[in-house]
């Protein structure tokens, strides 16, 4: 009799515990930023539909109770796993970078598979959080791989995916791996696959096998585009063999693909590095023959040319066109610009450039500053006036 009691006194404290434990977990949830009233209904007892759980979900504002809350909701017995409601949690756990917590409630995606179906879309979405936001690619290549375990096989877009993350996160060896293993999940590669392919190869400093892959395009039954050629032409300027870049521009207009703004601008960049700036400027003039209107980077480079070979007066032209057309020079550039007018002590056109600095945000630092002044010979009352003007701006500058 003694020990049947203990025994009942003992099932009763354990039931007051968990009855408090449940009590203390529901009042966490109803003290959710204001939207209590909505939390409150995982709490009781009415059926809920999976709408009217997403809708509940979307009033969350604080992520820390989305995780409680999802597993009170899972204990219910009206719960239904859905794409939708998981897509939801992992959207608003990405934005509060709780990227931890993601992966938990990733692991129980293969218990609800049996229940609910995932699309491709789904994991694209995920794959994304991963890959951009939180920076975890093995994560994001495993999503890829283990698509198939959920009966949704990956199209050629998430497999891109994949590739331009590797590509920009320049890990070079893994893209091969990947690429090798594309028929596994059932993926044919098309002309998007080999141009990222081209890119990672051109940027690891292989040409050669780029060129290769190049060659693959007709037996994909495909044609290379601008976007293929571009980082092929970046490849050969990066290594100074301009001759084939521009054999590679001549195989474009041959085959009648149109090299647009960025492929000229590449082209010129690539000539002002080896000092070829009058070809640079034949190259621009080239770009408005062909219809192609040259942009604010065009011009840029051009002006890099210019002030590399400290031709001022023709900088100091292209600046001020580039000015009356609402583009704004890079700091770099007026920089140049400020430094070589100092050497020829030309204060009139050095006062219009420090304006037009200031104008566009770019504050001259002390070492500038001090470079001006030093220029500035007070011999006559302009320069009076111009290092007046300069001290002033140095005063409400700095």
């Amino acid at each position: 009799m003694i020990l049947r009691r203990f025994v009942l006194s003992a099932t009763s404290n354990s039931n007051l515990t968990r009855t408090h434990s449940l009590s203390v977990s529901a009042t966490r949830l109803l003290s959710s930023s204001g939207y209590d009233t909505k939390l409150a209904r995982l709490t009781h007892k009415d059926w809920l539909a999976p709408n009217e759980v997403l809708k509940i979900f979307e009033t969350v504002k604080d992520p820390t109770f989305l995780i409680p809350a999802y597993r009170h909701y899972s204990k219910r017995k009206d719960y239904q796993p859905t794409e939708p409601l998981y897509a939801l949690l992992i959207n608003k756990l990405g934005h509060a970078k709780m990227f931890d917590e993601i992966e938990r409630l990733v692991k129980s995606l293969t218990v609800e598979a049996k229940r609910c179906r995932f699309s491709e879309e789904f994991f694209y979405s995920l794959m994304k959080v991963y890959g951009n936001s939180a920076g975890r690619i093995n994560k994001a290549i495993e999503i890829l791989f283990s698509m198939p375990e959920f009966g949704c096989w990956p199209s050629v877009k998430s497999f891109n995916f994949i590739l331009n993350l590797l590509v920009k996160a320049k890990l070079f060896d893994e893209i091969h791996e990947i690429f090798v293993r594309a028929p596994k999940l059932g993926v044919e590669i098309d002309g998007c696959c080999l141009n990222i392919l081209i890119k990672g190869l051109c940027e690891s400093g292989n040409l050669e096998a780029a060129l290769q892959v190049l060659d693959e395009f007709p037996k994909l039954k495909s044609r290379p585009n601008v976007m293929t050629f571009s980082p092929l032409i970046r490849g050969f300027c990066n290594k100074g063999e301009l001759e084939g870049a521009f054999g590679l521009l001549e195989r474009m207009e041959k085959e009648g693909i149109e090299p647009d703004a960025i492929t000229f601008n590449i082209l010129i960049s690539g000539l002002r590095r080896k000092g070829r700036v009058e070809e640079g400027v034949e190259v621009m003039e080239r770009m408005k023959v062909r219809g192609c209107q040259p942009n604010s980077g065009t011009y840029q480079a051009v002006l890099y040319g210019l002030l590399d070979k400290k031709r001022n007066l023709e900088a100091g032209e292209m600046m001020r066109k580039m000015v009356s057309w609402g583009m704004r020079p890079s700091f770099l550039s007026y920089k140049k610009m400020v430094l070589g007018l100092c050497e020829t002590k030309d204060v009139v056109d050095l006062d219009w450039v420090l304006r037009q600095m200031v104008s566009h945000g770019f504050v001259p630092k002390t070492g500038m500053w001090w470079k001006v002044v030093g220029c500035v010979v007070v011999k006559n009352k302009d320069s009076q006036r111009v290092l007046d003007r300069i001290i002033d701006r140095q005063g409400t500058s700095g």
